[in-house]
């Protein structure tokens, strides 16, 4: 089965926790501190991995977890880092945050590897504390969340050429008689379900992909018949082979298919009609295809459908006539024409594995429910809250201090909150002292 979409869940590790504990050496207040940091969370990492060819893995297991660091030990010891997540996908995979719907990664080289959900930092041991002050410090931190996010994957397939056009005009034919691929080929209307891939290689060498397409028809931008599921995956190539029967068989007018199938490109991605299209009449075996081929190009010399003006080529797949013609035209055509970015890819930041990701948006939010508890949130506060060790009264009260340094007392007050009132953050509750 091919399997082209989906969305999953990943999570990265949890870094380990920081320890309180303390040398027992003579003449060392309290023993003084040696508790150890925690280990570093496991990332979640997409790799490619060019043997595979579709998304069906994931189609069967939707949630991928890294593991947790371990915490930290006595005598300053650190504890272990986990092992990074890697998960392999095919080559050509598109990531998004299903939440923002924005384009996370677009994973088309070989090598390409990104971290879609990052490992949370070892808390750090109560040595790090020690102050002159207070040289045993009953203080630590936990480790840091690691990221949770919820991606879609879209496989976009990585062809030079994508034959398209309306259902039974002869695509899995042409990509039969042109390359070594065996498309399943049949007098009905959506033979091709799922997109078939081919190699056409020329005598000097020279070589391009071919993706035969499912059939579009009228509606499919809207998502009727294969809608969608075909539309994407022309994204990824550079020259489009528009195939239209010009026998007369069906009883559609050839110029009207072009306009229709030109139509549904556009309400898609309008930059579609900007790449070059070679129009190929097929069917000319049969008896009216060269009268119907005369009245098409007469028709298409008028036409400003496309930005660039069609090139007409005429074939039978089954006597094989005007084959090789096209296949060098095609090839002329790939030989000028550069590679087209996704949409949505334009403006992509790859985060390469080691990259610091700064946190977007504010520091914090302030909400009052129903019963008059006040509700703080945001991702700075709330990482500082999770990384907090509430065992220890030290602990807490610097989560007290790290709070009044960010504003969030100040900002209680401007919204109204008194003393006594009821604070909340994630599952912890507390009151507002003045």
């Amino acid at each position: 089965m091919f399997v082209d979409h989906v969305t999953i869940n990943v999570k990265a590790g949890n870094g380990g926790d920081g320890m309180v504990a303390f040398r027992r050496e003579k003449y060392e207040p309290n023993g003084g501190p040696a508790g150890g940091d925690g280990g570093r969370g496991g990332s979640v990492i997409f790799k490619v991995n060019t043997g595979l060819r579709t998304l069906m893995d994931f189609r069967y297991n939707q949630k991928y977890k890294a593991d947790h660091g371990q915490n930290g030990g006595i005598k300053g010891m650190t504890g272990r880092g986990a092992e990074d997540r890697i998960i392999l996908v095919p080559q050509g995979t598109t990531v998004i945050d299903d939440e923002t719907n924005q384009v996370i990664a677009d994973l088309v080289e070989p090598d390409d590897q990104v971290v879609i959900a990052k490992g949370g930092r070892g808390g750090r041991g109560n040595v790090h504390f020690a102050t002159p002050k207070n040289p045993a410090p009953e203080l630590s931190e936990n480790g840091e969340p690691g990221e949770e996010r919820r991606v879609r994957l879209e496989l976009k397939l990585l062809a030079d050429v994508g034959l398209i056009g309306f259902p039974s005009v002869g695509k899995s034919t042409l990509l039969a008689a042109i390359t070594s691929a065996k498309p399943k080929i049949g007098e009905y209307h959506f033979t091709t379900l799922t997109p078939n891939l081919g190699m056409v290689r020329l005598s000097d060498g020279r070589d391009f992909a071919v993706a035969d397409l499912p059939g579009l028809i009228e509606g499919a931008a809207s998502g009727i018949g294969l809608g969608i599921e075909f539309l994407k995956h022309i994204e990824r190539t550079r020259v489009l082979l528009h195939l239209i029967d010009v026998s007369g068989f069906e009883g559609r007018d050839p110029y009207d298919d072009f306009l229709k199938i030109n139509a549904e490109l556009s309400k898609y991605d309008p930059d579609l009609l900007k790449r070059p299209q070679i129009v190929v009449a097929t069917k000319m075996d049969l008896p009216d295809s060269a009268d119907n081929l005369a009245i098409l190009k007469e028709k298409l010399a008028h036409d400003q459908t496309l930005a660039v003006p069609p090139v007409v080529m005429a074939i039978s797949s089954v006597t094989h006539e005007g084959l090789t013609p096209l296949i060098q035209k095609t090839v002329e055509i790939l030989d000028t024409t550069p590679a087209f970015p996704v949409k949505g890819v334009d403006d992509l930041q790859k985060m390469l594995v080691n990259d610091d990701q700064s946190e977007a948006g504010a520091d914090f939010e302030i909400n009052r429910d129903e019963d008059g508890t006040w509700v703080l949130s945001g991702a700075k506060l709330e990482r500082l809250f999770h990384m907090t060790n509430m065992e220890h009264e030290e602990s807490t009260l610097r989560f007290a201090r790290q709070m009044r340094g960010m504003g969030v007392d100040d900002a209680l007050r401007a919204k109204g909150a008194h003393n006594g009132d009821l604070v909340q953050i994630d599952d912890f509750t507390f009151e507002f002292v003045e």
